[in-house]
């Protein structure tokens, strides 16, 4: 960092304060915003940009840069003001604010060009610095990541998952800002002003702590400073006041969230406002480009070896998905691995015997999983996050912010439904399809055999953005041949004939029971179509609706999963309008511990109660 002197301190202190009027301007011509959350970190900001950040501003893609993300995304205007006063963009489009058009919105997202994630749901981004940090720190890049955290936020579980893996991975390129102001939005925070509390969490977590008043540059700077030589992570606890510069709201409750009224806004202003020559002086602060070097090069692309079946093989999808990393990962040095303390189950376990260095265990997080996979992906990495589908439903508003933050994000759900057996309801993802659906940009693959979990998995890492992959426990016998393609939006009639009295819909374990089915049926003189329905979305739907129509316009569905959300709904809302019926076999109750073929049985979506419900529509045909 560079020597300081008065006149310095000076001239960060002047930044600051045009920090403050910027943030109270904009909110003010907006109508809405949280101006005094702004006020209360300018000066930790300002110090930030302008003594400390290493950041080249008119390439904002340089992978030497620093990061810079804010946790606290209300503070969004803060966010803006400092970039402008860097000289990324005009001042004056920070009138913009919160404008349908305008890239600066209420919380940030990716459409500022300056920032690299989604964030605004409180207690996110710890965990998606901390992914930014490790895979620098991976790649051998000496940039550093630093997050501006609000107090308030401390109080959610996911913050302290994030503290605890940046210990763990000695992340001292790691630095946390927290802007300890006292006030949270409906009434002070748990533990107000309490540095020391704070400072023993952090503390008992592992990480590096300095406590200091956040409006004092002298202490602002000093911490700033020790940066260079810390060995851990590091957490600055700043004790500042919410709307900091206002007299008329500062350390005011009531006043979050709410943009100051013109006659305040016109006052703090003027309180606020240095004076011309002030603000001329400081246009020489700078922010500092990363030291001049070249950037580690990773290898191209290769062409994909894929893992070899035969016809009739039994292997569970959960394992050919680890087949697929390795072999991703063989031709791609860009993906990468994360899970959640049960890589022998997912079978990731075989990316972590090949790709040590590109494997990231988070232990039983899911949380700081998914959001440090939302952080390697804004390095450029391709991240597959595993776990049990059902232990993924907890990081729901992680992943629901990744797509927010357009991440490109892979994530695959293991021990999918009832078919897992005697384990029981806890572990039974039966809500994750209905789940990742509703997840906007989103690609849902649910494969029935290791052939296609392969091709689906290679389908992922091309897709640009969030991609969800539903694997199944038990072993299932190869379908396809090794040649057989598997476009993502597609689907596979795998039985068919001109005589078909009803298409039956199944995906993964479900088409195994319909296949069955079919076979018995047939002996019967009863034809039926089945279709695998790999892609739940997009699916295939002029397939779907040809093949109903063809069929006596019925189609049925059968899926280990709730009805609520799943295939059944996919298809209906595929077809709707086409005089084709939907009838639905799905899990209609929470279900109990049992064996697989027991429990499929018990909740009608085996092959007897297709038959049993092929018979009954047969009939109404006639």
């Amino acid at each position: 960092m560079r020597s300081l002197n008065p006149q310095r301190i000076e001239l960060l202190q002047t930044k600051a304060s045009l920090l403050r009027v910027h943030s109270i301007r904009m909110t003010t011509r907006a109508g809405s915003g949280h101006p005094t959350t702004c006020m209360s970190a300018a000066d930790l900001v300002s110090a930030l940009f302008f003594e400390v950040l290493r950041y080249e501003v008119s390439n904002p893609q340089n992978p030497l840069n620093d990061r810079v993300i804010f946790s606290k995304g209300h503070a969004a205007p803060l966010l803006y003001a400092v970039w402008a006063e860097a000289g990324a963009f005009p001042i004056e489009h920070l009138d913009t604010l919160r404008q349908f058009e305008s890239d600066l919105e209420g919380h940030p997202t990716p459409r500022f060009a300056w920032y690299g994630a989604a964030t605004g749901s409180l207690g996110q981004g710890l965990s998606i610095a901390s992914g930014m940090a490790l895979g620098l720190k991976r790649d051998g890049i000496p940039a550093r990541v630093f997050c501006l955290m609000g107090d308030g936020e401390t109080a959610e579980g996911a913050v302290w998952e994030a503290c605890a893996f940046a210990a763990h991975y000695g992340l001292n390129n790691l630095i946390a800002i927290v802007d300890v102001n006292r006030l949270g939005q409906s009434q002070p925070t748990m533990l107000q002003h309490d540095l020391d509390t704070y400072a023993r969490r952090f503390e008992a977590f592992g990480w590096e702590v300095a406590t200091i008043d956040g409006h004092d540059f002298e202490q602002i700077l000093s911490a700033y400073g020790r940066i260079p030589e810390v060995q851990k992570p590091y957490a600055i606890l700043a004790r500042t006041f919410k709307g900091k510069g206002a007299l008329a709201v500062e350390n005011k409750e009531g006043w979050h969230g709410k943009p100051l009224p013109p006659d305040l806004a016109e006052l703090a202003i003027a309180e606020l406002m240095p004076s011309p020559e002030a603000i001329e002086r400081a246009r020489s602060l700078k922010v500092a480009p990363p030291a001049d070097r070249s950037a580690p090069s990773l290898s191209t692309e290769a062409r994909i070896d894929f893992p070899k079946y035969t016809l009739g093989q039994m292997v569970a999808t959960r394992e050919a998905y680890g087949d697929a990393l390795v072999a991703l990962g063989e031709a791609n040095p860009h993906i990468y691995a994360l899970d959640g303390d049960v890589k022998n189950s997912t079978f990731s376990e075989k990316f972590l015997a090949v790709f040590p260095e590109r494997f990231v265990e988070c232990f039983i997080a899911e949380q700081q999983m998914v959001g440090a996979g939302v952080g390697l992906a804004e390095l450029g990495k391709i991240p597959f996050a595993s776990s049990f589908a059902c232990f993924l439903t907890r990081a729901y508003d992680f992943i629901r912010m990744g797509a927010i933050g357009r991440a490109n994000l892979k994530l695959c759900g293991s021990h999918s439904g009832v078919s897992i057996g005697e384990d029981g309801p806890s572990q039974m993802g039966l809500e994750d399809l209905a789940m990742m659906r509703t997840i906007p940009g989103s690609i849902v693959l649910y494969p029935a055999d290791a052939v296609s979990t392969v091709k689906l998995v290679a389908q992922m890492a091309q897709y640009k953005g969030m991609a969800y992959l539903r694997t199944t426990r038990p072993k299932t016998p190869v379908l396809y041949n090794p040649d057989e393609e598997f476009p993502i939006g597609g689907c596979k009639v795998l039985r068919s004939s001109p005589n078909d009295l009803v298409t039956v819909v199944g995906a993964g374990i479900t088409l195994h029971e319909a296949l069955r089915a079919h076979e018995r049926l047939q002996a019967e003189g009863i034809a039926i179509r089945v279709i695998d329905l790999y892609s739940v979305k997009p699916l295939d739907a002029d397939t779907l609706i040809r093949s109903g129509q063809e069929t006596n316009g019925i189609i049925l569905t059968v899926e280990d999963h709730y009805p609520e959300g799943g295939i059944g709904e996919a298809v209906a809302s595929a077809v709707q309008g086409t005089g084709v019926r939907v009838h639905r076999l799905a899990v209609p109750e929470v279900p109990r511990s049992g064996k697989p073929e027991e429990l499929l049985r018990t909740y009608g979506i085996d092959a007897e109660a297709i038959m049993n419900t092929v018979r009954s529509l047969s009939a109404m045909v006639g």
